[in-house]
């Protein structure tokens, strides 16, 4: 993208001081990185004077909206100095990232922040960020990346299982689960997944059917994790239609080619 946009570059072109900014910053990172910084302001600039016609936009129209129906912070309303904060890797995040965590530790309810090595820019928090607050939920507080999920397994196992043969669980998954942005399974695992219709009848997806294979069950590059515990089912009526009682559960964080959402 060149020379890379600012806040201070999209103020220039009159965008409000708001949270338009952030979101605008974060849209053109992900969809506009090989766009010269001249085009993207030229675009931008379109938005700006008319958000209404980009409402609905796969690029520009979180930014149309945005602008339509902003979110303002009194800057009254922010504390002069941050809440205390760590960053790991930080040589390795961008600056925009950085400034989101400051930004949010002026909030009178933060408490403390951390940046983690993958972090990246957000809305409103930067992904890979953490915000501990006092009293206080933020809903929708961090962006999020395509396709990462989190999913919960349910396994027919007694929990005492856990108690003497954890290592064996612990064995599983290191050997199992493949972790990294390159990292794939090197025999090719089958299941009943491939055998939709997406496959045959999409042509992008056909395309990438054997590199499906590899993937299946790896969890990507980034914070992503794999961890088993217990699950304790206490409602009578709960979607998985399982009675009472604990079980073994799996808890996946994972990216676009990940673990996908099983209840076994």
């Amino acid at each position: 993208m060149g020379k890379k946009l600012s806040g201070r570059d999209l103020i220039k072109l009159g965008f409000p001081k708001n949270n338009s900014i952030n979101i605008t910053l974060g849209q053109i990172n992900r969809y506009q990185r090989k766009r010269t910084k001249p085009q993207i302001l030229k675009e931008a600039k379109k938005v700006l004077q008319n958000p209404e016609n980009y409402k609905g936009d796969g690029v520009w129209g979180k930014i149309a909206e945005s602008l339509l129906d902003p979110v303002n912070v009194k800057m009254n309303t922010l504390n002069s100095i941050r809440a205390p904060f760590q960053i790991f890797g930080e040589n390795e995040i961008d600056e925009r990232a950085k400034y989101q965590l400051y930004d949010a530790l002026k909030l009178p309810i933060a408490v403390q922040g951390a940046l983690m090595p993958d972090a990246h820019v957000g809305y409103g928090l930067p992904i890979g960020g953490v915000l501990a607050t006092n009293n206080a939920v933020i809903p929708y507080g961090v962006g999020v990346d395509i396709g990462c999920r989190m999913s919960l397994s349910i396994y027919p196992i007694p929990v005492s299982y856990l108690k003497g043969k954890r290592h064996q669980l612990e064995n599983i998954l290191s050997e199992h689960t493949k972790f990294g942005m390159y990292e794939t399974h090197k025999i090719k695992v089958d299941n009943e997944i491939f055998s939709r219709s997406e496959f045959k009848e999409i042509p992008l997806v056909k395309r990438l059917k054997d590199k499906a294979y590899k993937q299946l069950g790896t969890s990507g590059g980034g914070n992503h994790f794999v961890e088993f515990g217990t699950v304790t089912i206490t409602d009578q009526n709960n979607e998985w239609n399982l009675p009472l009682g604990e079980y073994i559960g799996v808890l996946a964080h994972s990216g676009s080619r990940g673990l996908g959402a099983n209840i076994a």
